[in-house]
């Protein structure tokens, strides 16, 4: 596994990669979360055909705060700064692994980014604002200050189970303005027509969701018209939350391994 830091105009930006082939495989981690998130897949079988690439969104994990968190922490500023670190790591070819916030980074990305082969998104609802359930601790992704208890509350409902101590400190981490800046950009409508995108994109879409996800109304994420939907369906693994991948490593791998043998070379 490779640790190495890029410098780029949203602030120094973590890296962890491993691995080797192409297309690389691009994982974005959620709101208040890091690069760990994933450290199943990144330690799995992926990295015998694929270079893996995770990264800590600017305001977490081990990245710099951003130096001008207005322009960097909306979901259009992230995705910004994932083709600065593509650009920079020479990669040309890619598949991207979003969850959560990550997901809606990925659709930003498909006009950005002309190498996108596929996209898998997780816990994400394409849209401005819809798709989202009531929930009461939805509130705390767009809070700026939380308390200890606001922030384990948070830490439990996003990862569910195992829980690991780093899943608690990541939120600890996080720059609130990070979700403070991110909701109300959101919520106002910036960046991309999401929806639009993925029902107007040739680049092939997974999504794959646990079926007891708490904060997304799969009903209506299955209603989008997506252009070039992964086998014509959105998946739900049963007895799962927002991060199945997470959650049951093994129950997820299957389904992410026959997706990225089945996006175009």
């Amino acid at each position: 596994m490779e640790y190495h830091k890029l410098e780029t105009s949203h602030g120094l930006i973590a890296i962890t990669a491993t691995g080797i082939g192409s297309p690389a495989l691009l994982f974005i981690h959620g709101n208040s979360s890091s690069h760990r998130v994933f450290q199943h897949q990144l330690s799995g079988t992926l990295g015998q055909s694929h270079r893996l690439i995770a990264f800590d969104l600017p305001g977490h994990g081990e990245s710099s705060d951003a130096p001008e968190p207005e322009r960097t922490y909306t979901m259009s500023g992230y995705a910004q700064t994932a083709v600065e670190v593509l650009q920079q790591l020479e990669i040309d070819s890619v598949i991207i692994f979003g969850w959560s916030l990550g997901g809606h980074v990925a659709i930003e990305m498909i006009p950005l980014f002309p190498g996108i082969k596929g996209i898998l998104i997780v816990g994400t609802p394409p849209g401005s604002g819809q798709g989202f359930k009531p929930n009461p601790h939805m509130g705390l992704a767009a809070k700026e200050k939380l308390s200890k208890e606001e922030i384990d509350m948070y830490a439990h409902h996003t990862c569910g189970w195992p829980y690991e101590p780093w899943i608690g400190e990541a939120v600890t981490r996080t720059d609130g303005r990070a979700r403070r800046i991110m909701f109300d950009a959101f919520i106002a409508g910036a960046g991309a027509d999401q929806k639009r995108v993925v029902e107007t994109s040739d680049v092939l879409c997974a999504v794959i969701n646990g079926a007891d996800e708490p904060f997304v109304d799969l009903d209506y994420v299955d209603t989008i018209g997506y252009k070039n939907l992964w086998e014509e369906k959105c998946h739900r693994l049963p007895d799962l939350g927002h991060a199945p991948f997470w959650e049951d490593p093994d129950a997820f791998a299957p389904l992410l391994q026959r997706f990225i043998d089945s996006v175009p070379k």
